[in-house]
């Protein structure tokens, strides 16, 4: 199993360019449960502006 702890916090930048490359793969589509999904919740919840 992997280790789930990061070392460098994912940010919303880095979120943003990984959900733009893989849209730009994809014909522009963004799967609810790809990893560039996933990097920007994790954003989100780093930035402290989740709504939970």
């Amino acid at each position: 199993m992997a280790n789930s702890k990061q070392k460098t916090p994912m940010t919303s930048e880095a979120a943003a360019r990984i959900q733009s490359s893989e849209a730009k793969a994809n014909g522009g589509r963004v799967s609810k449960d790809s990893f560039s999904s996933r990097a920007q919740r994790a954003a989100t919840r780093n930035s402290g502006t989740d709504k939970e």
